[in-house]
């Protein structure tokens, strides 16, 4: 899956974005802890879920810290389920 960084949605900036999967990834550091932009993620939030885009948040920590958690997360998100078994198999 192709990921775009800065993605421009509406009014908004997504940090990263697939199209194709509609999924937009947020990186948040401490100051998306303050009350304020707690409410204006949250609106970001539900315009982008109207827009049927998905969107999973991570702090910059985490990423830093435990990077591989951050792309099982993303692996799961973006590996559709049930996928059919290759031919020859099952």
């Amino acid at each position: 899956m192709k990921f775009f960084r800065q993605y421009s949605i509406g009014p908004y900036i997504s940090d990263f974005y697939c199209p194709i999967m509609k999924l937009a990834v947020e990186l948040d550091g401490g100051q998306h802890n303050q009350c304020e932009n707690k409410e204006y993620d949250a609106a970001r939030s539900e315009y982008l879920k109207a827009k049927g885009i998905d969107v999973i948040r991570f702090w910059d920590n985490e990423v830093l810290l435990d990077m591989q958690s951050v792309l099982g997360a993303l692996t799961l998100k973006i590996t559709p389920p049930n996928l059919p078994f290759s031919k020859g198999e099952g």
